[in-house]
């Protein structure tokens, strides 16, 4: 079950719920993740304290800011923040319906990682339901360009990921990750790499009043000397590129459908990944909306979802 290319929608077939801290907040937060009908799409549900409900569907035009996180909506007040982990699990299982409590400004940051998303998910397991899904299938290579860094999209027979990565810090260095993207392949190879950042940037993160739930249990750290802090060490040798294609699948969840093709990337992030969308999203000569049942049958592309521009910064949530 998952982004094998089935041809049916699907949920999960009971409540679950999960409770942690936001890396930023240091808030407690708690989340639940609903079953939902066919077409209902990712929904996430921010509970206010008095009540209120704000509502935002995950998909790129709600996404507000990305600087050290990925954000749906635009006011903090009734934004939800950090759902890149999340979405990364819920692409990579393909799950297509669910609505997400949120009781929280922001994710839960639980290790770093997606794992606890996707054991969670599996915990409950997942139901097909009886409508068809819809993918966006590449038709012609879209590339953008930001100085030294790239991404492209390029036809492919499935749904494949080239992450490359690249930063003038000996540990890390340049490092790739390429393969095609399963569930099995998901969580074998990337649902437990952390989120990273140096210690030089913690003390102006901490000023700032950004990632105040930030600790060695949900991030990997580099020191000045550009040593791993963490004594357990790396789950991974390149954790580091590992953690950033998560991400990669994370952001390109927001597309509103999976893709066919393969998504290639160097010295990329979460702007250069949401920049890729946009340009393909935006070139209706690009790609055509198709069921897997009827693979070349294009459906109306005013069905997805048009794509916002966010932000980066370096400190990958």
């Amino acid at each position: 079950m998952g982004i094998e290319l089935l041809g049916f929608q699907t949920t999960i077939a009971s409540p679950v719920t999960l409770k942690g801290i936001g890396v930023h907040s240091g808030a407690e937060v708690s989340i639940t993740f609903h079953p939902a009908e066919a077409d209902a799409g990712i929904v996430f549900q921010r509970i206010q304290a008095n009540g209120r409900v704000s509502e935002y569907k995950a998909v790129s035009s709600q996404v507000g800011n990305t600087d050290l996180c990925t954000v749906l909506g635009m006011s903090p007040a009734t934004s939800i923040a950090t759902i890149e982990h999340v979405m990364a699990a819920i692409y990579a299982l393909g799950l297509d319906n669910l609505t997400i409590e949120v009781h929280g400004a922001e994710m839960p940051i639980m290790d770093g990682s997606s794992e606890p998303f996707i054991d969670a998910i599996e915990l409950v397991g997942v139901r097909a339901l009886a409508v068809k899904r819809r993918y966006i299938r590449i038709v012609k290579p879209v590339r953008i360009e930001s100085g030294a860094s790239w991404s492209e999209f390029t036809p492919y027979d499935g749904m494949r990921f080239e992450v490359e990565i690249e930063f003038d810090c000996p540990l890390i260095g340049r490092q790739s990750w390429k393969g095609d993207m399963t569930p099995s392949v998901f969580k074998r190879e990337l649902s437990r790499a952390r989120t990273f950042g140096f210690m030089r940037d913690v003390e102006r993160l901490w000023a700032a009043g950004f990632a105040l739930g930030s600790s060695l249990e949900n991030s990997v750290v580099i020191s000045d000397d550009n040593a791993v802090i963490n004594v357990e060490g790396l789950r991974y040798t390149d954790e580091f590129v590992r953690h950033k294609t998560l991400d990669a699948v994370g952001d390109l969840s927001l597309a509103g459908a999976p893709f066919i093709g393969c998504y290639r990337s160097y010295r990329g992030g979460h702007k250069m990944n949401a920049n890729a969308l946009k340009a393909l999203l935006s070139d209706p000569t690009a790609y055509e909306v198709v069921e897997t049942a009827t693979p070349r049958q294009r459906t109306r592309a005013r069905d997805m979802v048009a794509v916002a521009v966010p932000g980066f910064a370096p400190w990958s949530a």
